[in-house]
């Protein structure tokens, strides 16, 4: 049993299809599960919190609250604290305060992590994230509206917001077949967190089998995918899972490069497009009224409409000045939340997203309490199926080519 623990949806639904990959079968559920009811076969249960940019306290007694429903449900064997593959967090948190409440809670001795994710072109080399070619402090991420990451070396950043010190597990004795003395040597020093390099897959592969017996992990999706390569019982079958159908709408909100250029490869598409402008209304309520009005005006035979709150950098920087960063961010997930249930309301069932916040705001606002995960339109981007009938597609800021928006609302 591997109980997963995620500070936002869309890694939730990031790690839960990358256990799904590996033939874990996998539940994930948006906030704490029911504590009573039947629950399908399953080898893992995701949580999917929503404690990525919440105040300190507030995500580890969220995470804690998680963990408490995996011990009583037997779902802890091996807990896996799931974060950004950027290390998306300020110097306050919130991944080394949660991660310290985690480890004292089930007195692990040392937590090995790493937040690599090849696939993704994220990748760890002594210590040091790289996003693609340029190191995660010198990447478009320096530049993040909630998250800023102006450094790269991973001990370094998590130290600053933790209580407990970090070290390295380098590439030749991930290779060399050393991941457990290397370990051990850092127990020896007092170090209780153990970044592990990796730059490619099978790095990570021989990470999980080495790993599959440590209590409590953390990292982006890729270790989790060697932990289940080193645990999995069965074949994934794809061909279980309808095609995904009905109208569809699409809902971004992350202001990554990515998503501005698939943002981009719609409106140019002639796809009809309506922005969420924070500056020129501040009512939560009227931003998501007009958006609707708009969409009822829409003929449907233009295709899925895309609404938006993303910018660009320099428009982005104008508007938390003017609101400031938590407020704006605020009026726009609200707004969004509240778009997405009227959409719901007027017959949308395929509802896809752009944006860690901005997929969590749907899912609350649509009061989904969560799915089964069904085949990826991207990689690490898989359908959800809910028992209302909305099928929900929650993609990671960075995540997908330029044309996916495009594809997956056709």
């Amino acid at each position: 049993m591997i109980g997963v623990i995620a500070d936002d949806f869309t890694g939730g639904t990031d790690v839960a299809v990358a256990l799904r990959r590996r033939g874990i079968r996998t539940l994930l559920y948006f906030g704490l599960p029911p504590h009573a009811g039947e629950f399908p076969e399953h080898d893992a249960v995701v949580i999917a919190l929503k404690t990525r940019t919440v105040h300190r306290a507030d995500a580890v007694a969220r995470s804690l609250r998680a963990l408490r429903w995996l011990r009583s449900h037997g779902s802890a064997e091996q807990v896996y604290f799931k974060y950004c593959a950027t290390f998306d967090s300020t110097r306050d948190g919130n991944i080394g305060p949660v991660l310290d409440a985690l480890a004292d809670a089930m007195d692990a001795p040392i937590v090995p992590m790493t937040p690599s994710s090849p696939e993704h072109g994220r990748t760890q080399y002594n210590g040091y994230l790289f996003v693609g070619e340029a190191l995660l402090g010198e990447s478009h991420m320096r530049h993040h509206p909630l998250t800023p990451m102006t450094d790269s070396y991973l001990p370094r950043l998590l130290e600053a917001q933790s209580a407990y010190r970090a070290g390295v597990v380098t590439l030749p004795q991930v290779r060399g077949r050393a991941i457990g003395r290397r370990l051990a040597e850092l127990r020896e020093q007092n170090v209780r967190y153990a970044f592990v390099d990796a730059l490619e897959d099978s790095d990570l592969m021989a990470a999980g089998h080495a790993l599959a017996g440590a209590p409590l992990l953390a990292g982006a999706a890729g270790l989790a995918g060697g932990l289940a390569a080193a645990h999995a019982r069965h074949e994934p079958d794809d061909a279980l899972w309808p095609e995904p159908s009905g109208r569809a709408a699409v809902l971004a909100g992350s202001c990554s490069a990515s998503t501005l250029r698939q943002v981009r490869v719609m409106i140019e598409a002639g796809r009809p497009a309506y922005r969420l402008d924070a500056l020129a209304d501040q009512d939560r309520d009227s931003l998501a009224r007009n958006a609707l009005a708009w969409y009822d005006t829409l003929d449907e035979s233009a295709g899925a409409p895309l609404v938006y709150a993303s910018l660009e950098p320099a428009r982005l920087r104008r508007v938390q000045d003017a609101l400031g960063v938590e407020r704006s961010a605020a009026i726009l997930e609200t707004a969004i939340g509240r778009v997405a249930r009227g959409l719901v309301e007027r017959g949308v069932t395929r509802v896809i997203t752009a944006g860690g916040e901005t997929s969590g705001a749907v899912v609350s606002a649509l009061g989904v309490s969560g799915g089964v995960i069904g085949a990826e339109a991207a990689r690490g981007v898989p359908w959800i199926f809910t028992p209302s009938g909305v099928t929900l597609l929650l993609k990671s800021g960075d995540f997908g080519e330029p044309d996916l928006l495009l594809e997956v609302s056709r």
